[in-house]
């Protein structure tokens, strides 16, 4: 809470209205557009996001967003980092909570942003992971090519969950504790989800075969749930 308000402080913006979201809905970002601003002062603003990324999952998409101007930063792009100042201004105290459920169940919880970026239409993927009801990591990044579909899109944030899931697999068994339940992975598009079951498919080159043997193998038995 004290860096949130030290930060506003410092950013002269203490007094500004709070707002309920982090970005605004439909937000139409780009390289080029509007006039050109303080290339340093919008870096360390960025800079000091990233630091407070680190425990805050709610600013990581806009924050991704953002970061892609950082070497020609516009007078829209200041404007929507201020947009997540003023949406930390209303949620200073957020942070992470960790409690004991009684399980140390692994899930993760996929999505993507079809084509939200307005230069070269990529997709945006998105997940997070709980170990135990817990969150524990989580990460909001822009896709290496260009989906055709919403469906493709999100099969790609699958592939990158599934990724986080056996790493954190891995690490619990080297911090040796045995993970013998299925992992869980959530996604919330049925299309999606049926080509994962689907061993005919082939749209999605590498990501579908890797993800497709991992549905198969009794080592890493995951659960695919809307």
């Amino acid at each position: 809470k004290k860096y949130v308000l030290d930060l506003l402080d410092k950013t002269v913006i203490l007094g500004c209205k709070p707002t309920d979201s982090p970005i605004e809905v439909n937000h139409h970002l780009g390289s080029g557009i509007g006039d050109p601003i303080d290339k340093e002062r919008y870096q360390r603003l960025v800079e000091r996001l990233i630091y407070l990324s680190h425990t805050r999952l709610d600013i990581a998409y806009a924050l991704g967003m953002i970061s892609q101007f950082m070497h020609d930063p516009r007078a829209s792009h200041l404007e929507a980092v201020y947009e997540i100042m003023r949406y930390l201004k209303s949620t200073p105290s957020r942070g992470i909570l960790f409690s004991n459920h009684g399980h140390l169940r692994l899930e993760a919880f996929t999505y993507a942003d079809w084509a939200d970026s307005g230069d070269d239409r990529r997709s945006t993927s998105g997940y997070c992971t709980f170990l135990g009801g817990n969150l524990v990591t989580w990460r909001s990044k822009k896709q290496t090519v260009v989906a055709r579909s919403s469906a493709e899109a999100e099969y790609r944030a699958m592939t990158q969950g599934v990724c986080e899931l056996l790493w954190l697999k891995v690490m619990l068994k080297d911090l040796g504790v045995i993970h013998e339940r299925s992992m869980r992975l959530y996604c919330d598009n049925k299309a999606t989800i049926n080509i994962s079951h689907n061993p005919i498919q082939h749209m999605i080159e590498f990501g579908f075969v890797f993800l497709c043997c991992l549905m198969t193998c009794k080592n890493y038995l995951i659960r695919l749930k809307d």
